[in-house]
């Protein structure tokens, strides 16, 4: 039952689009598109390839750009979709729906709709190119403060004392990593033998952060303050931050591309145009607010992942 509501209502966006088709007529026997061929034909006009992966596209069941196989089963059912608006359109033109006051003003509006998103996809395609996305990353990571990355394990113990006890088998040869396995009490740890990763100093607790001040590769340090006790800190590696890498950072540098350019163009149309508002906002109305996520200004550096804090 969902899905036949689901077929349904592509059937009902695209019709009045169809019916507007239908009525500036001919079927070409052109492709229109490189490549493209012919899939099927109703009442003599040609159903392509292309037409029914907009089709999976406008749905959502493929993105932009990703290949729709002929043979499979989406295509098979996106086609009965495609031939479902056509004979739909057909006959609304037949009864001469198209000539109506309402549909008419839905075909304008579908036809606004469906420029205003051609418009915008041709924008975006200038200005979401791999020179520019690899440009504002440089840019970026020009701008970015690295911070100093420690690597470090720890022994978490019950007490300060048993922290001095564990310091001294290690002093005399013991391996750390088989005592953090043995005798930490921190869960999230202590199976892979104390160690913390890379982090900086900032995401620690307080406690952490003071202690590692100026921490060198190979010390021990503690007993440090921990949740549920006190922690020694074997001093792993100390390191510069190192710099996100371009295909981590590539989503949130497309959407600022996306929204810097989408919001430009409309300022430059708002700009050229006379708008006029016709009716006046409600006394205490708030004010419209863009997307949360619509950046406001060149993506900030993305730091490198971290892990959590240690507990």
């Amino acid at each position: 039952m969902a899905a036949s509501r689901f077929r349904i209502a592509g059937v009902v966006v695209a019709l009045a689009l169809s019916v507007g088709a239908c009525d500036r007529g001919g079927d070409s026997a052109n492709p229109p598109e490189r490549g493209d061929k012919a899939v099927a034909r109703v009442n003599g006009k040609t159903v392509w390839a292309s037409d029914v992966k907009r089709e999976a596209i406008a749905q959502g069941l493929i993105g932009e750009g990703e290949p729709l196989d002929t043979s499979s089963e989406m295509f098979r059912q996106m086609m009965d979709q495609v031939v479902d608006q056509k004979l739909l359109a057909a006959e609304a033109q037949r009864r001469k729906l198209d000539k109506d006051p309402l549909a008419q003003r839905r075909l304008i509006a579908a036809q606004d709709r469906v420029m205003g998103d051609m418009l915008i996809e041709t924008t975006v395609a200038d200005a979401v190119t791999e020179d520019n996305i690899r440009g504002l990353y440089e840019e970026q990571q020009k701008l970015a403060r690295r911070s100093e990355e420690i690597r470090a394990r720890q022994i978490v113990l019950a007490t300060a004392a048993e922290v001095e006890q564990v310091r001294k088998l290690i002093a005399a040869g013991a391996n750390f990593e088989a005592l953090a396995m043995e005798r930490s009490r921190d869960a999230g740890t202590r199976f892979n033998g104390g160690d913390l990763g890379y982090f900086t100093t900032d995401v620690m607790p307080e406690a952490y952060e003071a202690a590692l001040k100026g921490a060198k590769a190979g010390q021990l340090i503690g007993p440090v303050p921990a949740q549920g006790g006190f922690a020694l800190l074997k001093i792993e590696d100390v390191r510069q931050e190192q710099p996100i890498a371009l295909d981590a950072a590539r989503p949130q540098i497309v959407r600022f591309l996306t929204y810097d350019r989408i919001r430009d163009l409309l300022e430059k149309l708002r700009a050229k145009a006379k708008v006029e508002t016709l009716i006046k906002p409600e006394a205490g109305a708030p004010k419209p607010v863009p997307p949360a996520d619509a950046p406001k200004t060149a993506p900030a550096p993305v730091a490198p992942a971290q892990k959590a804090p240690a507990k």
